[in-house]
Parts: C-alpha cells; sequence; structure tokens
C-alpha cells in the first residue's frame, strides 16, 4: 500500500538535514544519542529508516542507520518490524481484489489537502473508533476499492464492481469512506441505492450526513432528506454547472417509480453531466438489482445517462451477483470484485456456527463456532409460526418453554450488560418466524402478557430460582473470561431486573405496523417481531437474542436474515440465538461456502484473472438454492474435479440396519485387500494397516456396497464411482488404490478379519439440544496426518500442500481410501463443549478418499453452479477479438 502523505512528510523531513528525526545531527548527550527500544525515539529512527528505503535497497539502508550512530539493537529490532509491515501490507491489510487489467495506479491515498476522509476520521475517533487497528484498517481498504476506479478527469467511463462485505461488518462505514476519498479527488455525483425499505433509506441517509455532510456542510448539496426520498428538482444547472463545486448526494430506495424520477431528472440535465464523474453505491446489491424486469433496466438507463459513471455493489451475500450474465448490457462485475477482510471482533456465520472443512484443511484447525445456539424443538415450530397459508388467518401464537426461556434470558442479559454500563447503549431482541404481518401481530398480546406477569412475580421465591438457574446454566456454557469480559452474579444483575422490565417494549416492526424501531430518542430495551423489514440491512442495535424459525429456501434469504452477525463490543459472551437444528446446519453449511468462494476470489487475485476470465464456484446443498431461481438462470453446472482432493464422511445415520450394511462392506473389502494387494504395510501398534495396489474393481464394488447419508452432495456415491471410471478409461489412472485402515491404539478393538484387529476411533457428534433420530455430524473424521498414511517416512510434520505435492511424487496415479472403525458411544473429551456422545446402535465406519491430481485433470462431477462465461468476448495480447472459451 503506498505510503500516507503524513508518513511522505516525515521521510522527506528525514532527508533534510536537521529534520525532525535528527538524522544529519550530532547527539548533545550520551543517553540522547542511545535511542530507547521502545517509545518516541524507536519510532523516529524507525521513520528514518523508511525515508531511507525511498533512496536505498534495504541492506543500505541498513548501513546508513549504523553510520547515524543507531545501536545495533536498535536496528535489528527496526529490521524486524520493517519485515512484518512487508507481510502484513502482501497480507490481509490490503482487501483482495480480482482486478480487470492495470486498474490500481492512479490513487495512491489520502493527501495533505483533502477534506472529506479527514471528516470521517474525526468523526469516527469521536465515537470510540480505535486508531489502529479499526481506522487504519478502514483506511486501506477504501483506499484499494477508489485505486480500482476510473480517474475522474477520465473523458468517459463506465466501471462496474462488486464489494463482498459480511453482514453486519461496517459495509456502510466502507462505501462512505469511499465516497469521501473519490470527492476529494473530484467525483461530484454520488448515488447510493440503500435498499427497498424507508427504514433502511433513511437510516443510511443518516449516516451520510452525519459522516460527510456535516464534516463540511459547505461541500455538499442533497438532493434527499431523512424524510424525503427524491423528487425532482428544478434547474439542474444549479447542481452541475460548471460555477457549482459542491459534491451531490442523493440517496433512494430501489423503487421503480422513485428510480423513474431519478432518470428522467438526470436525462434532462445531460447538457450539464459531460463533465460529471459519478459514483453510484448500490448498497444491499443482490436484492432488487439482479434479474428485475423494473429495478434493473432503471439503474442501467441512469448509468447510461452519465458518461462518467462508476457503479459498485456491496453486499454480504453475493451469489446473484455473481451468476449475472457476463455477455449481456448487465451489472455484472466486469471490472473488479473485492473481498473485504473480516473485522476484528465480528461474529460471522462461521464464529457462531462453525464450519466443515475445505479441501487441504486439516479438519482439527477448523473451529466448531460458539456454544451460543440453542435448539427448538420440531413440535414447537407449529405453535409461533402456521404450517400452512390456510391458518394465517385467526393465527395465535403459544409461549413455548424455549419461547419463553429466550425472552426471559433476553431480560438477564440486558440487566447484565446495565451492570456493566459499558458498549452499546440499547438492548434488542429479534423474533422472525414468518414472513405474514398478521401472524407478527399476533405475538404482540402474548408477550406483553409475558412481560406484565415477569414484572408481577419479581419477588416470587420460585420465579426467581428459575431465572437464576437459567442465568447460571447460561453464563457457565459460554464462560464471560473466554471474551475478555467480567462474569456477572446473578445476585447482581437482579437489582437492574425491574427497571429493564417497565422499560421493555413489544414492537411489531413490519410494513403494515406504525411501530418501529427507533435508537434516536434515548437507549432502547425492546422485543421486535418482524419480517422483511427486519431482514436486511437495516441494523438491530445491541441484539442480543434471536429466536428464529422462518422457513427459507436460498442461502442469500438465509444469511441476509442473520441479525445477530455483526459486533458484540462489551457483551460478546452473552448474545444466544435459539433456532430449529436443521436451519442450525443449513448456517453451517453457509458458512462453508462463503469460505470457498471467498477463498476463491483471494486466489484468483494471484493468478492473473479477471471477473471476465473466471466464475466464482458456489457449492450447492441438497435443500437450499443458491438464491431466487430468476436470478440463476443464467447460471451454468461448475464441474468441479475430485483431482487433488480429500472427500471424507461425516453425517451418519446411527440405526443398526443401516450401519451394518457398511461394517459388512468394509469387511469385504479388506479380505479382499489382505488376498489381491501387491504388499502390507502392518502396523498393529500404531493402529495402522496399508495394502498397497489393490485393483480399482473392488474400491468400486466397496463404494457400490457402501451407504453415504443422502444429506451429504459430496459424498455421492455415483458421482465418485462415475468419476473414478472416467479415470481408468480415459487416463489409465487409479486403476490401482492404495487401502488404508485407521484405528486408535489405545481404544476397545474392531476385528476386520483377516487379522486385521485396530482400536475403535472416537468421534462425538455435535451438540444439539434436541437431536434427530437416526442422525449424526461428527463434522471431522481424515485428520491431516492420515492423508499420507500411505507414504513412506513420517508425514507429521508437513503442510497439508507437503503431504499433496509427496503423493503427486510417490503415487502419481494412485488413489487412497481410508476406513475409519468409530466407536458406537463415542464420548467427547471436555475441551469439547460443543460436543454431544455419538450413540450409535452399532459401531461406525467412516471412508475418507484421497485423489491424485492428474496432470490434464478433464473428468469432473458436478457439485457446484458459476455464471456462464462461454458467450463472453476479450481481448488477448495483440487486442484481436477472440471467443472467451479459445483464449
Amino acid at each position: 500500500m503506498p505510503a500516507r502523505s503524513d508518513e511522505r512528510r516525515a521521510r522527506q523531513s528525514a532527508r533534510e538535514p536537521g529534520g525532525a528525526s535528527g538524522v544529519g545531527r550530532t547527539p548533545r548527550s550520551e543517553s540522547e544519542g542511545k535511542p530507547n527500544l521502545m517509545g518516541d525515539a524507536f519510532d523516529d529512527n524507525y521513520e528514518t529508516f523508511k525515508a531511507l528505503l525511498d533512496t536505498f535497497p534495504p541492506s543500505e539502508a541498513v548501513k546508513r542507520l549504523e553510520q547515524f550512530g543507531i545501536e545495533q539493537e536498535v536496528v535489528q529490532r527496526i529490521r524486524e518490524r520493517h519485515e512484518q509491515d512487508t507481510i502484513r501490507i502482501k497480507e490481509l491489510e490490503e482487501p483482495h481484489a480480482v482486478v480487470l487489467g492495470n486498474r490500481d495506479t492512479w490513487y495512491t491515498g489520502p493527501q495533505a489537502k483533502d477534506k472529506c476522509w479527514p471528516g470521517i476520521v474525526e468523526q469516527l475517533l469521536k465515537d470510540g473508533w480505535s486508531q489502529s487497528p479499526a481506522i487504519d484498517d478502514l483506511a486501506d481498504s477504501s483506499t484499494r476499492i477508489v485505486s480500482l476506479l476510473n480517474h475522474p478527469k477520465e473523458k468517459s467511463f463506465s466501471t462496474r464492481g462488486l464489494v463482498v462485505g459480511y453482514v453486519q461488518s461496517g459495509k456502510t462505514t466502507n462505501f462512505t469512506s469511499v465516497m469521501a476519498k473519490a470527492a476529494d479527488r473530484g467525483y461530484k455525483l454520488f448515488i447510493v441505492l440503500a435498499g427497498i425499505h424507508n427504514g433502511l433509506r433513511r437510516q443510511t441517509q443518516a449516516r451520510l450526513v452525519q459522516q460527510l455532510v456535516e464534516q463540511n456542510p459547505a461541500m455538499w448539496s442533497q438532493l434527499t432528506g431523512l424524510d424525503k426520498d427524491f423528487t425532482p428538482q428544478e434547474n439542474p444547472a444549479s447542481y452541475f454547472g460548471k460555477n457549482n463545486k459542491t459534491h451531490v448526494l442523493c440517496v433512494v430506495k430501489k423503487n421503480a417509480a422513485v428510480l423513474r424520477k431519478l432518470a428522467r431528472w438526470l436525462e434532462k440535465a445531460s447538457a450539464h453531466l459531460e463533465g460529471c464523474p459519478a459514483l453510484i453505491i448500490d448498497d444491499e446489491a443482490d436484492q432488487a438489482t439482479v434479474a428485475t424486469k423494473s429495478i434493473n433496466p432503471l439503474i442501467l438507463r441512469i448509468m447510461s445517462s452519465l458518461p462518467k459513471c462508476a457503479y459498485v455493489g456491496y453486499t454480504a451475500s453475493p451469489f446473484a451477483n455473481l451468476l449475472i450474465d457476463p455477455s449481456a448490457d448487465n451489472l455484472y462485475p466486469k471490472d473488479f470484485v473485492v473481498n473485504l477482510p473480516k473485522p476484528k471482533g465480528h461474529f460471522g456465520t462461521e464464529v457462531l456456527f462453525g464450519r466443515y472443512a475445505l479441501d487441504g484443511e486439516d479438519p482439527e484447525q477448523v473451529d466448531d463456532g460458539h456454544d451460543m445456539i440453542r435448539s427448538i424443538p420440531k413440535d414447537d415450530v407449529p405453535c409461533v409460526r402456521p404450517e400452512k397459508k390456510a391458518d394465517v388467518e385467526g393465527f395465535e401464537p403459544f409461549i413455548t418453554d424455549t419461547l419463553r426461556d429466550a425472552v426471559e434470558y433476553f431480560w438477564l442479559a440486558t440487566a447484565a450488560r446495565r451492570v456493566r454500563g459499558a458498549g452499546n447503549q440499547h438492548n434488542t431482541m429479534l423474533i422472525h418466524t414468518s414472513v405474514n404481518t398478521s401472524v407478527h401481530n399476533s405475538f404482540k398480546r402474548p408477550l406483553q402478557h409475558l412481560r406484565d406477569t415477569a414484572a408481577r412475580s419479581i419477588e416470587d421465591a420460585d420465579y426467581l430460582a428459575r431465572l437464576r438457574d437459567l442465568w447460571d446454566e447460561e453464563s457457565a456454557r459460554v464462560p464471560a473470561e473466554d471474551f475478555g469480559e467480567k462474569k456477572v452474579a446473578f445476585d447482581q444483575l437482579i437489582h437492574e431486573l425491574p427497571g429493564v422490565l417497565r422499560g421493555c417494549r413489544v414492537i411489531m416492526d413490519n410494513s403494515s405496523s406504525e411501530d418501529r424501531l427507533d435508537y434516536e430518542n434515548g437507549p432502547v430495551v425492546a422485543i421486535a417481531v418482524g419480517g422483511n423489514t427486519l431482514s436486511r440491512g437495516l441494523t438491530l442495535e445491541g441484539l442480543s437474542v434471536s429466536y428464529f424459525v422462518r422457513a427459507v429456501s436460498a442461502y442469500d434469504t438465509l444469511l441476509q436474515m442473520g441479525r445477530w452477525f455483526g459486533f458484540r463490543n462489551g457483551y460478546a459472551d452473552l448474545p444466544r440465538i435459539w433456532m430449529t437444528d436443521e436451519l442450525a446446519e443449513w448456517f453451517r453449511h453457509l458458512a462453508t461456502v462463503e469460505t470457498e468462494m471467498r477463498r476463491d476470489i483471494n486466489i484468483y487475485m494471484t493468478e492473473d484473472e479477471t471477473p471476465l476470465t473466471f466464475a466464482v464456484r458456489l457449492r450447492t446443498h441438497p435443500s437450499l438454492r443458491v438464491t431466487a431461481a430468476a436470478k440463476m438462470r443464467d447460471a451454468i453446472t461448475a464441474a468441479s474435479s475430485y483431482g487433488g482432493k480429500r472427500v471424507q464422511t461425516h453425517y451418519f445415520h446411527t440405526n443398526a440396519d443401516w450401519l451394518r450394511v457398511n461394517n459388512d462392506a468394509a469387511r469385504e473389502l479388506v479380505a479382499k485387500s489382505v488376498a489381491f494387494a501387491t504388499r502390507a504395510d502392518e502396523r498393529p501398534a500404531d493402529g495402522r494397516y496399508v495394502f498397497h495396489e489393490v485393483p480399482h474393481s473392488h474400491v468400486l464394488e466397496f463404494l457400490s456396497s457402501y451407504k453415504f447419508h443422502e444429506k451429504s452432495p459430496e459424498n455421492d456415491a455415483d458421482l465418485i464411482v462415475g468419476y473414478i471410471r472416467k479415470r481408468v478409461s480415459s487416463a489409465g489412472s487409479l486403476q490401482r488404490w492404495n487401502v488404508a485402515v485407521v484405528g486408535n491404539p489405545r481404544g476397545e478393538g474392531f476385528t476386520f478379519g483377516h487379522g486385521v484387529t485396530v482400536g475403535r476411533n472416537t468421534r462425538a457428534r455435535l451438540s444439539v439440544t434436541n437431536p434427530v433420530a437416526d442422525f449424526a455430524d461428527i463434522k471431522t473424521l481424515m485428520s491431516r496426518r492420515d492423508a499420507g498414511v500411505d507414504l513412506a517416512g513420517d508425514v507429521a510434520d508437513l503442510t497439508d500442500d507437503g503431504i499433496m505435492e509427496l503423493r503427486r511424487s510417490e503415487f502419481p496415479s494412485t488413489g487412497l481410501l481410508v476406513l475409519y472403525p468409530i466407536d458406537k458411544l463415542s464420548e467427547p473429551t471436555p475441551a469439547k463443549k460443543l460436543r454431544a456422545p455419538l450413540n450409535a446402535e452399532e459401531h461406525v465406519i467412516g471412508v475418507g478418499l484421497v485423489f491424485p491430481k492428474p496432470a490434464n485433470e478433464d473428468s469432473t462431477v458436478e457439485k457446484y453452479i458459476s455464471a456462464n462465461l462461454g458467450n463472453v468476448t476479450i481481448e488477448d495480447e495483440d487486442f484481436s477479438l477472440v471467443d472467451s472459451e479459445e483464449a
């Protein structure tokens, strides 16, 4: 990242004799000539070193430091800090991006004359942001994005980019910073498309006014207000004429009538727009923008009236945006995709729900998530949500035990936050069971009755004992100390509870109600019941408890409804989410999809790819769509190969009949392996047997007999068998397999027969309050080391890449199949707080497969969808147009 202006001034000063850094002057005393290892003296000397780097290579810069009389120990620390800073810049402090062409050169960071960006920094510091890392990271990421825009003095341009953030992660502050830096460089018109609801538009307008307009009021003209969406203004020349030097701000809903008025007004102003660089920020860019018959054409119409226009979409759920047809006149992010780094302290999908290991990861290093998810039994769902449309009219919810626990825990958590007296002053609970407004409204009376009853019972010994049990159980399951917070005892918070109950409001926030969450008029304690108005973009301040049973069908809908994501400063130990186990599994899958998608973007950045030459793959799920069907009409099924990957089972049925089939299949494979292997590596003391070069026909027989759980799309036996057959027939690969048995040397024995007995492994299931009958998710089966169980020598210290590289050298065309006998009880260790006993009816056989990566991969399995790049035309290096499939 280029140096900021203050750093450049420091370096310039360092080059001048007698400058502030002290270069070129003689110390007046011995103590003055010996810089401390820490403090201002060290910082000055470090700035001196950075200044020298503008002229000299690092080795010469070090020599010159020594000539200045700086001690060797200090010089060494300076070198170490420089190396750390260099690594920091190269790694994650800049957001990772996929860029079209060499677009990242014109903007190098803020300058001394800037007004808008320094105003934002000043405001953020007042709001309690730290300079490092919070503001510094924001500065880095927003600079990166602005550098991908066109220079405002270019004659004409039409840029289209996408910024991928996290739900409730500060995307608004990021695009406000991008707008500020673009304004400081000469962009004039700023149009923010702020979702589809008035609440989000108003919230966005307020934020932009606070951080941009109020800091430099003379520099801004506004086309919209807090309570006023766009209405046509008279005399466009007064906004865009050469005599008006102000920046123009317009914050509008993605509403057809509003956008149509804006488009007409801009078309009337066309004579004044040629010299008007415009930046369109599309907040929640996957909502209403993609594949809509009204909004999408209107956005394109607005862009067509602006000769110099940059469109940047912001979203945490970019699935629809990445599936747009790139060859059409549309909003596919053809110029860049930026992946924002996750801010420190952010609660995201992976943090709360855990995820599954991606290929190449050590499953033991992938976290299970925090113990903050509470299970709602399936039998409770009809009590809080109508089962069918015919039941909506006249529906009355029942306060179930889990809903009562959630509400009472919310009151206790609010009281505990008052004891702490720190962090966000607001306290909110979200109840989201249905999209239907009449269902929302039906909750008001029973929730108010629950609150009033609690207020009357606050002196009742039995009631207090139940509250104490609830609080003690929850605070024990999630220790405050794990999050740097201090535990609040029940006897402390009980004194705050009456005030919490008196101040608690029950709010129906939906399109038909007059109630709205208002955080601008003092501290709020509210139980908010709602649907779509609470499910995207809008921040629920101080959200600590969520009760969620809303049925959804697509990734983006599910992710955006997770209003519990975000920052929980001062109460990171207190959030809880009540939901069904099925929903929790969907979120865990979604966390895996998110991580894999972001990894794709980051990898492509280093492989000389652009958004028009690669298509981000999105892993599919048997029960969920990636996005709405209309938004996927241009998507294609992407080919994903098993080559070079590990496949492992982590879902199992627990009934004896199903498990015995797998036990029989495993014993049959071991018998064939003993009979037909060219050699055997037997290490019973280590719980390891490896049979080399078993004919692939026996592996295929096993895969045809072994039962994979139907919920695991990556464990599709037909796809795996088809892949192996294709590799065997087309490339002569995978004709031979190494078959391994891996057990626990300390476990009770499991006998495969033919002299093969190993100890049973322990694989506890993920813990849920109400486990589904006949189902277990163990999440992790193979260790990194097991992927090299058939390799010569010890692979314990090798990385995943190291093991796969060694496999490529030693077994370039041989597959590995590993059998794991798993104890049917499998009690978890005390450290595994989110695990429960497996409790299967029979011992379980887990299977891991490791496929060699061929030189020319053409055998694929279909597990993903992606944008179709087949119709895209790109320019090759001699600038002749060619079809992208041939390029």
